[in-house]
């Protein structure tokens, strides 16, 4: 009989810069070091300026369109009123708004339920490289 588990952890990642850095092995580790079988994962990103997405990892000019799309919605050269931490946050806060800051990902059979062409990436909307917080949480059953 599979027991109930619930666990929680905060993964660290490393952004170059501007972009979208795929953590969908790091959630996959972790899940297989959790034996977490069946249930939910929780990702959560603690910051204002950066976000999570689905999105296809087979063609990477899918993120380049992506990326483009979100500096057409909120370009860094738009005379904004908050202008304190330079010309790349402002933008940035209104990226992450219209992205998400949390996503839920069925587990089945110890396997984040994707699609084939699925990843998970935290988008870093700053220009400068950022040390970036996700906090993670499970619930479900184990193996």
């Amino acid at each position: 009989m599979a027991e109930m588990v619930q666990a929680s952890h905060t993964l660290s990642v490393a952004t170059p810069g501007k972009g979208f850095t795929e953590i969908t092995s790091e959630l996959a580790d972790w899940l297989q070091s959790i034996a977490g079988e069946n249930g939910l994962l929780t990702v959560f990103v603690c910051h204002t300026s950066a976000s999570l997405t689905i999105q296809e990892n087979a063609d990477p000019n899918v993120r380049r369109d992506l990326a483009d799309a979100l500096e057409a919605l909120a370009p860094e050269y738009r005379n904004y009123a908050h202008q304190e931490e330079g010309p790349d946050d402002m933008p940035s806060h209104i990226k992450a708004m219209l992205t998400a800051s949390s996503l839920g990902i069925p587990v089945k059979d110890g396997r984040m339920t994707l699609g084939t062409w699925q990843g998970v990436y935290l988008i870093e909307h700053r220009v400068s490289p950022h040390r970036r917080s996700i906090a993670l949480s499970f619930i479900g059953h184990s193996a």
